[in-house]
């Protein structure tokens, strides 16, 4: 079983929360920000954490900012 972080279990959470509000499947959204599902996956589950480029691509597919992707991290520091 692959292992996972707390911060990628966090950030993972947090996508999928977002992606299942703009009612997106994983494939869906991998497609939208030139990825695939497996990888969509390993995010969700915590598995990868992704790199600048990769967040700046899953802001611009789920119509946000890359601020509402990382903001758990800024609401744990609080």
């Amino acid at each position: 079983m692959p292992k996972t972080s707390a911060e990628g279990e966090l950030f993972g959470g947090h996508l999928r929360e977002l992606r299942l509000k703009r009612q997106l499947t994983q494939r869906q959204l991998a497609e939208l920000c030139d990825s695939n599902e497996p990888f969509i996956s390993n995010l969700e589950r915590g598995v990868k954490m992704p790199s600048l480029s990769m967040l700046i691509r899953l802001a611009d597919a789920l119509r946000c900012k890359v601020a509402e992707l990382v903001r758990p991290f800024d609401q744990r520091r609080r």
